[in-house]
């Protein structure tokens, strides 16, 4: 009997040290507080990072506004300025030189992507992106596919934002918001606020082996 129970001591072992040594191919995040730091007062929206065919996935699942209204451009296709409009939004930072990427998913099926070297220093934007929005009810789902090439190398920092209503009823929304008592009269929101970022690793998602491809679009940014 002891030799069996230490046979399944060690095969529980075993098992939970491959489970360790594992690789985490799928991140999730809920955004609960507004940009200032209170509660959201519904649902919150839900990120989900995960490895993609030469690229990142990244699905969003969460309550369906409808506020403002769509914005005027066909779904699937970049719109420029769509932060102005109902919008989940994700940046992916390389705290070391600031150069970032943005990326904008609207829930009637626009997106935008930016890629910005400084702050709010955008230096390329409206690329390509495969991308699928779906409204059922008073939800929607969305799933993009960001390429690695859009990366900026060596990312190491990432917040993520929901935004929508119009007129005093807009509600900025933030995953990692600006703590209360660092609020100042008169602030307002502002999304690229870099030192409020949180560290964020993609070979979390990807394993700790995996190499992040080169980008030609990066090149000669600091």
């Amino acid at each position: 009997m002891e030799v069996a129970h230490g046979f399944q001591c060690i095969t529980l072992l075993h098992i939970l040290l491959c489970c360790a040594s594992l690789p985490h191919t799928r991140m999730e995040f809920a955004i609960k507080h507004t940009w200032d730091s209170n509660p959201v007062d519904h649902d919150p929206i839900r990120i989900i990072f995960s490895p993609g065919q030469d690229g990142l996935k990244m699905e969003v699942d969460g309550p369906f506004f409808n506020d403002p209204a769509a914005p005027p451009g066909p779904p699937g296709q970049p719109f420029p300025g769509l932060w102005d409009y109902e919008v989940v939004e994700s940046f992916f930072l390389d705290s070391t030189t600031e150069n970032y990427l943005e990326v904008e998913l609207c829930p009637h099926g626009q997106h935008l992507i930016l890629l910005l070297s400084g702050v709010r220093q955008a230096f390329m934007q409206q690329l390509p992106m495969v991308f699928n929005a779906t409204t059922t009810g008073g939800r929607w789902t969305g799933e993009a596919l960001i390429p690695w090439t859009y990366f900026p190398p060596n990312v190491n920092k990432m917040n993520s934002y929901a935004i929508h209503g119009s007129g005093e009823k807009r509600t900025y929304e933030a995953l990692y918001p600006i703590p209360k008592a660092e609020i100042v009269e008169g602030q307002t929101p502002d999304f690229h606020r870099l030192e409020y970022f949180q560290n964020f690793r993609l070979q979390s998602i990807m394993g700790e082996g995996w190499v992040q491809p080169e980008s030609d679009l990066w090149k000669g940014k600091p």
